[in-house]
């Protein structure tokens, strides 16, 4: 498959296109216009999400596009908050109020097992439906630190950096964090579907497939 030259991504996160763009080096990530209203995220899962938006910013542009769904899942929260990570604490929710009822909502629990999972969604120009996933395991400490990153990082302690390694996603540099995050493996599975370099960090762990009920979908 010929690198396509450009991608519209249906994004409204800074953070996101930021960390796509270091990663996805070589192709033009084009971040979709602000008039264009993208649809509710109704679905149950992190796929579902993805391929809305990316639907949507195709049906937009035109143009081949990406989208990514993103989230948490706590295994002693029976893998909430989930699809409901950017909202877990109400619609219009900070990225510290979140991280503080996930916090609390794990304060009695022994089980402090995280995932982050990650779902890109790939739309080409005529129409052909791919996904990639990737996770990063963790635990969730009670006290957030770090600066770097967002949403629930400042608590995220990953498995990949190894059981003498306490720092946060928060506290990683960009490319130690690229390496490792669930974000960082889904697009770089992408990049090789896209015949791509896959950029920054050492290959991730991740799958990818056509969507159930999409296959060969135009």
């Amino acid at each position: 498959m010929s690198p396509p030259a450009r991608l519209v991504v249906a994004t409204r996160n800074e953070h996101k296109l930021r960390e796509l763009r270091e990663i996805l080096a070589g192709v033009e990530l084009v971040a979709l216009d602000p008039e264009v209203e993208l649809p509710p995220e109704t679905g149950a899962t992190f796929t579902e999400n993805a391929l809305i938006k990316a639907r949507a910013a195709r049906a937009a542009t035109g143009e081949a596009a990406i989208a990514d769904d993103s989230g948490i899942a706590a295994a002693a929260l029976d893998g909430a908050p989930g699809v409901r990570s950017a909202r877990f604490a109400g619609p219009r929710a900070s990225d510290e109020e979140n991280l503080w009822l996930l916090i609390d909502s794990l304060a009695a629990r022994r089980d402090r097992r995280v995932a982050y999972v990650c779902v890109i969604a790939h739309l080409d120009e005529a129409g052909a439906e791919r996904t990639y996933e990737g996770r990063c395991e963790g635990t969730l400490i009670a006290e957030p630190r770090g600066s770097g990153g967002f949403g629930y990082d400042p608590a995220f302690v990953p498995l990949d950096t190894g059981p003498d390694d306490e720092r946060t996603m928060a506290e990683l540099s960009a490319a130690d964090k690229h390496a490792i995050s669930h974000r960082g493996r889904a697009a770089r599975e992408l990049a090789r579907a896209l015949g791509l370099d896959p950029g920054a960090g050492a290959p991730g762990s991740g799958h990818s497939g056509p969507p159930s009920g999409a296959r060969g979908r135009r």
